[in-house]
């Protein structure tokens, strides 16, 4: 099977040779791969570890220098980097809108055109993949966790009890920013985007940030207008949220939404086993530990728990990291993750 007749078969949870590789990693990660493998081209590196699914984006404005060591992007979010072993690190702090008083406030900020955007190299990224027969993946718009990166999560979370109209009038200016998107997008790739990500964190570690009828308010509106856009395009809808969020998972689904991502692998909530009751509804996409597996793991561990993901979904399963690769990974534990189904000779072996 090519990369892209996978990754589609897989989202229609019919029988792959293969579940189908995503890959995305932070920057810092690239950059202790590469020191691996003596060289950096991710493309080289995808290809030669046979991912199926290539993610884009288009570019934003560069962020703003506060000058006093932190910046601010387009959205209010203001973040500082510190040094780590492998390069500098993002680390985020109160946002642009944290201290505001009034709805007013908020409405003032000077809140960013989709003309912002640059979408020059779309095009050609996406006939690049489509060459090489693979699934495309693109976006990250979101709905609810940037605004409470702007706003504090503290803050996003009160307002939603005691201000629930800002809640809503910054959720409704990013959705319309990025209905907008994807329609560019879309038009710009020539209908060429197999998926589109949306994303907002609404788990902990044990559970959901709020409780289901706080989602069917403030997180359901908003991402089902998303996903009937998206699929409007002719495209599927992948959501993203770490944290355990199984009690959120039918809602999830009567959004519209195609794919789950990431699957948060600690506990038993959300192991495959469990999960097994939403097949032929969604596909689920990622799983593999990032907090001790793949850090601390064998090659032959990491490469063990790739195949009994895959083994335990059967279908509707596309393999990846429980979120992006994190520099702490050693090189050797990527590979091995995308050499769990080669066999002695370097060539795929069926499940």
């Amino acid at each position: 099977m090519t990369g892209r007749e996978r990754t589609l078969a897989a989202l229609r949870g019919q029988s792959v040779d293969r579940p189908p590789f995503d890959f995305w990693a932070e920057e810092t990660t690239l950059n202790r791969l590469f020191s691996y493998l003596g060289h950096r081209d991710l493309e080289r590196f995808l290809d030669e570890n046979q991912v199926d699914i290539r993610g884009f984006q288009a570019g934003e404005p560069a962020a703003k220098d506060l000058k006093n060591g932190f910046y601010e992007n387009m959205w209010g979010e203001r973040f500082t980097f510190r040094d780590g072993e492998w390069g500098a690190e993002r680390e985020d702090t109160l946002g642009a809108l944290h201290n505001v008083k009034s709805l007013e406030e908020i409405k003032a900020f000077p809140w960013p055109d989709n003309d912002v955007m640059d979408y020059k190299k779309l095009r050609d990224q996406i006939s690049a993949a489509r060459e090489k027969n693979l699934a495309t993946r693109y976006g990250f718009a979101d709905i609810w966790q940037r605004p409470a990166l702007v706003r504090g999560l503290e803050n996003h979370l009160m307002d939603m009890v005691i201000n629930p109209e800002w809640v809503h009038y910054l959720s409704r200016k990013f959705t319309d920013f990025y209905l907008e998107e994807y329609r560019r997008a879309w038009e710009e790739s020539n209908g060429d985007i197999d998926i589109f990500l949306v994303i907002s964190d609404i788990g902990t570690q044990k559970g959901p940030m709020f409780s289901g009828e706080m989602f069917d308010e403030f997180i359901a509106p908003y991402l089902s207008e998303m996903a009937d856009t998206i699929h409007a395009c002719g495209a599927k809808v992948m959501f993203h949220s770490c944290g355990n969020i199984s009690k959120l998972i039918s809602r999830i689904i009567r959004c519209g939404v195609d794919i789950l991502n990431p699957i948060q692998p600690l506990g038993q909530d959300m192991s495959p086993g469990s999960l097994r009751s939403y097949s032929g509804q969604i596909c689920f996409h990622g799983g593999i530990d990032i907090q001790h597996l793949l850090p601390q793991g064998t090659e032959e561990e990491v490469k063990k728990e790739v195949r009994r993901y895959a083994e335990e979904f059967g279908t509707g399963y596309i393999a990846c990291p429980a979120h992006l690769f994190q520099p702490d990974t050693p090189a050797e534990n990527i590979i091995a993750f995308y050499s769990a189904f080669k066999d002695v000779r370097g060539r795929s072996a069926p499940l």
